[in-house]
């Protein structure tokens, strides 16, 4: 039971930070602490430096104490003076004793030196290749974002704007389209077309007849002559006419 406890306390707390982790803070977090690490590094590189320095000054020193002691021992003796060359034979032993130990010190501070110089170069490499991943990974989280953001805004114009209402309204100005069309041509199908270009028709022969009399009014146009018919009507009135004359 207690270890079923502690899997979902467990399960619980990774869900959570999983749930407010966001990489793109996380990778500029990371970027921030490799750049602090440099000075810290740098830090120690000098202190492993200083060392190497003062080794080296110690260095010097043995040797100009060996040298000066060497010669004293020569001078004493050729001056015959075996005492003083034994006393400063002694101090001189010491002083190549301390000038060997230096040495090993000053080699192994050295090589120290030269790994912390390498591990700095390596570091730097490192911290250059994961800074460049870092900043691709960021820009391509903000793309992303942006992106969505673009999908979200693209999606709701899609959904509640123009597209939700535009095949309906196409589909109503189809039909009312329709409609229209259908009850013009049922209204000229209605229409006696024939008996509108008699109508017309008559109107212009009317209105012709009316301009002639006009012009045999005006004397413009003489009157048309009558037309005899079978039985010579019209000729017996044209006698009649001269004779009463």
């Amino acid at each position: 039971m207690w270890d079923r406890l502690k899997r979902a306390l467990r399960s619980f707390a990774g869900f959570f930070v999983s749930s407010i982790e966001d990489p793109e803070l996380i990778l500029e977090q990371n970027i921030r602490d490799l750049n602090d690490q440099v000075p810290k590094m740098n830090e120690s590189i000098a202190m492993v430096r200083a060392n190497v320095t003062l080794l080296e000054k110690e260095n010097a020193k043995y040797k100009d104490d060996v040298r000066g002691l060497t010669a004293k021992v020569k001078a004493a003796i050729q001056a015959g003076r075996d005492d003083l060359a034994a006393q400063y034979a002694t101090k001189l032993q010491v002083e190549k004793d301390a000038l060997e130990r230096n040495e090993a010190q000053l080699s192994t501070a050295r090589l120290a030196y030269e790994k912390a110089l390498n591990v700095k170069k390596a570091f730097m490499r490192e911290k250059d290749r994961k800074t460049a991943e870092a900043m691709t990974a960021i820009r391509d989280a903000r793309r992303a974002k942006w992106q969505a953001k673009v999908a979200d805004t693209m999606e709701s114009f899609t959904v509640a704007g123009i597209d939700s209402t535009h095949d309906e309204m196409l589909r109503k100005v189809e039909e009312r389209t329709a409609v229209n069309e259908a009850r013009m041509q049922m209204a000229l199908e209605s229409v006696d077309h024939q008996s509108a270009q008699i109508e017309e028709e008559a109107e212009k022969i009317q209105a012709n007849e009316l301009v002639k009399q006009f012009k045999m009014e005006m004397g413009l146009m003489d009157s048309p002559a009558p037309v005899s018919d079978v039985s010579g009507q019209t000729g017996k009135t044209i006698g009649k006419k001269v004779g009463v004359e």
